[in-house]
């Protein structure tokens, strides 16, 4: 069935045609993360479930679950996707972009979209990520995996375009540092702002602040793309 829905690929790879919704299983509406048009993916499952099809995401090999009605618009590419390399001087001349890109998504109406990575609704490791990605720099999915990723600092070295994490028992968090305490996420109706917002790293200021100050994990820097 899946090769009547799908044109065999040289390379094993496909390219999305449009912006596209990955579920974290065969019968969740829950969304794990989206593919925005041009990504590359991968067929990791030749049978479907509920209408899905498994998919892992080539730029940062994250798995989803696809709907068979979006196959058509997957195109298949000669090319595989090919990962490209950033020292840390050529990451910083990048670092203006990245952040313009996050203080345009603020500006744009948006709310906050359990795995949202695509304009204008995001998650918080979605903003970051696609902030990143937006100058061909490639940082993990999730909150956990890009604090793992990036290069522990302490709060006091804190410069623009540096990751902030947060969580109580683990990293659920993340946010863009900008200059003196502020920085910009995407955060829940909970403890946030749902949407994009800027806050700061204090206590005993709005609301949104001070909630996510009582949890603050720690600070990384990007050294280099996925």
């Amino acid at each position: 069935m899946l090769t009547e829905l799908l044109q065999s690929s040289p390379s094993g790879e496909y390219i999305c045609l449009q912006n596209l919704d990955l579920f974290t299983n065969s019968e969740s509406q829950e969304l794990a993360t989206q593919a925005g048009k041009n990504r590359h993916l991968k067929i990791i499952s030749s049978k479907s479930e509920n209408n899905r099809i498994k998919v892992c995401l080539c730029e940062d090999n994250y798995p989803g679950w696809l709907s068979l009605d979006n196959l058509l618009h997957l195109q298949p590419t000669k090319k595989p996707y090919q990962k490209k390399s950033f020292s840390r001087s050529q990451i910083e001349v990048k670092i203006p972009l990245v952040i313009d890109f996050t203080l345009r998504a603020m500006n744009t109406p948006n709310y906050y979209l359990w795995g949202g990575t695509v304009a204008p609704n995001y998650d918080c490791s979605g903003l970051v990520q696609s902030a990143y990605s937006s100058v061909g720099i490639w940082l993990p999915r999730d909150s956990y995996q890009q604090e793992a990723f990036s290069s522990r600092i302490g709060v006091e070295e804190l410069e623009t375009g540096d990751l902030i994490f947060f969580g109580k028992k683990k990293v659920t968090h993340v946010a863009l540092y900008l200059d003196n305490k502020r920085y910009i996420h995407s955060s829940g109706k909970a403890m946030g702002n749902n949407g994009i917002a800027i806050n700061k790293l204090e206590s005993n200021l709005d609301t949104v602040s001070n909630n996510y100050y009582q949890e603050f994990w720690s600070c990384g820097r990007v050294m280099k793309s996925f």
